[in-house]
Protein backbone atom coordinates (compact mmCIF):
# COMPACT_ATOMS: atom_id res chain seq x y z
CA UNK A 1 0.00 0.00 0.00
CA UNK A 2 1.09 3.42 -0.67
CA UNK A 3 -0.45 6.44 0.70
CA UNK A 4 -1.17 9.28 -1.61
CA UNK A 5 -0.89 12.06 0.73
CA UNK A 6 0.22 13.23 4.05
CA UNK A 7 -2.18 14.93 6.21
CA UNK A 8 -0.52 16.73 9.65
CA UNK A 9 -2.99 17.87 11.87
CA UNK A 10 -1.47 20.48 14.49
CA UNK A 11 -2.13 21.33 17.99
CA UNK A 12 -1.31 24.29 19.40
CA UNK A 13 -1.78 25.21 23.15
CA UNK A 14 -1.11 28.32 25.59
CA UNK A 15 -0.23 30.59 22.22
CA UNK A 16 0.30 34.63 22.86
CA UNK A 17 -3.43 35.44 22.41
CA UNK A 18 -2.18 38.73 20.66
CA UNK A 19 -0.43 37.08 17.95
CA UNK A 20 -3.70 34.15 17.40
CA UNK A 21 -6.07 37.76 16.21
CA UNK A 22 -3.01 38.99 14.04
CA UNK A 23 -4.22 38.14 10.77
CA UNK A 24 -1.27 39.64 8.96
CA UNK A 25 1.09 37.72 11.44
CA UNK A 26 -0.76 34.13 10.64
CA UNK A 27 -0.78 34.77 7.45
CA UNK A 28 3.11 35.53 7.15
CA UNK A 29 3.28 32.22 9.23
CA UNK A 30 1.81 30.31 6.62
CA UNK A 31 3.18 31.69 3.69
CA UNK A 32 7.05 30.71 5.44
CA UNK A 33 5.78 27.32 6.25
CA UNK A 34 4.43 26.80 2.58
CA UNK A 35 8.28 28.20 1.38
CA UNK A 36 9.68 25.64 3.51
CA UNK A 37 7.60 22.91 2.69
CA UNK A 38 8.53 23.44 -0.76
CA UNK A 39 4.95 23.55 -2.17
CA UNK A 40 3.43 25.96 -4.89
CA UNK A 41 0.97 28.35 -3.17
CA UNK A 42 -2.13 28.72 -5.93
CA UNK A 43 -4.25 31.01 -3.93
CA UNK A 44 -4.98 32.21 -0.31
CA UNK A 45 -8.28 33.17 1.71
CA UNK A 46 -7.97 34.63 4.79
CA UNK A 47 -10.86 36.11 7.46
CA UNK A 48 -10.45 38.31 10.56
CA UNK A 49 -13.68 37.60 12.88
CA UNK A 50 -15.33 39.73 15.12
CA UNK A 51 -14.70 40.32 18.24
CA UNK A 52 -11.66 38.02 17.60
CA UNK A 53 -9.73 34.69 15.88
CA UNK A 54 -8.59 34.48 12.28
CA UNK A 55 -8.73 31.59 9.71
CA UNK A 56 -7.30 31.19 6.34
CA UNK A 57 -6.03 28.97 3.88
CA UNK A 58 -3.38 28.51 1.37
CA UNK A 59 -4.49 26.53 -1.68
CA UNK A 60 -1.21 24.97 -2.87
CA UNK A 61 -0.63 22.28 -5.95
CA UNK A 62 -0.31 19.77 -3.52
CA UNK A 63 -3.11 20.36 -1.40
CA UNK A 64 -3.95 22.59 1.27
CA UNK A 65 -2.06 24.41 4.33
CA UNK A 66 -4.87 26.20 7.26
CA UNK A 67 -5.15 27.56 10.53
CA UNK A 68 -8.23 28.74 12.59
CA UNK A 69 -7.69 30.17 15.93
CA UNK A 70 -9.05 30.59 19.28
CA UNK A 71 -7.39 34.03 20.77
CA UNK A 72 -10.03 33.76 24.13
CA UNK A 73 -8.40 29.98 24.52
CA UNK A 74 -4.74 30.64 23.58
CA UNK A 75 -5.47 28.02 20.90
CA UNK A 76 -4.98 26.87 17.19
CA UNK A 77 -5.73 24.27 14.81
CA UNK A 78 -3.59 23.74 11.93
CA UNK A 79 -3.66 21.37 9.15
CA UNK A 80 -0.69 20.61 6.50
CA UNK A 81 -1.71 18.28 3.74
CA UNK A 82 0.39 17.44 0.49
CA UNK A 83 0.86 14.81 -1.93
CA UNK A 84 3.65 14.26 -3.46
CA UNK A 85 6.85 13.02 -2.54
CA UNK A 86 8.93 16.17 -3.58
CA UNK A 87 7.14 17.98 -0.63
CA UNK A 88 7.89 18.57 3.19
CA UNK A 89 5.23 18.67 5.22
CA UNK A 90 6.90 18.46 8.27
CA UNK A 91 9.09 21.56 7.70
CA UNK A 92 6.28 23.78 7.54
CA UNK A 93 4.92 22.30 10.64
CA UNK A 94 8.00 23.02 12.38
CA UNK A 95 7.81 26.63 10.95
CA UNK A 96 4.00 26.57 12.10
CA UNK A 97 5.37 25.63 15.62
CA UNK A 98 8.15 27.88 16.03
CA UNK A 99 6.38 31.08 14.83
CA UNK A 100 3.71 30.78 17.17
CA UNK A 101 5.71 29.51 19.95
CA UNK A 102 2.56 27.42 22.08
CA UNK A 103 3.31 26.14 25.61
CA UNK A 104 2.33 22.39 24.20
CA UNK A 105 1.65 20.85 20.77
CA UNK A 106 0.81 17.83 18.87
CA UNK A 107 0.77 16.33 15.73
CA UNK A 108 -1.09 13.77 14.32
CA UNK A 109 0.16 12.34 10.98
CA UNK A 110 -2.35 10.53 8.96
CA UNK A 111 -1.79 8.68 5.48
CA UNK A 112 -4.13 9.54 3.15
CA UNK A 113 -5.46 7.84 -0.08
CA UNK A 114 -4.21 4.10 0.42
CA UNK A 115 -3.93 3.26 -2.60
CA UNK A 116 -1.94 -0.42 -3.65
CA UNK A 117 1.13 0.08 -4.91
CA UNK A 118 -0.05 -0.13 -9.31
CA UNK A 119 -3.39 0.39 -8.78
CA UNK A 120 -5.34 2.60 -11.76
CA UNK A 121 -7.76 5.12 -10.32
CA UNK A 122 -10.46 5.65 -11.82
CA UNK A 123 -11.90 8.97 -13.91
Amino acid sequence: MKALGKHLLIELNDVDRDLLDNLPAIRDILICAAREAGVTILGESFHQFSPQGVSGVLVIAESHISIHTWPEHGYAAADVFTCGSAVFPEKAAEVIIDRMNPVTHNIILMHRGMVKVGQKLAG
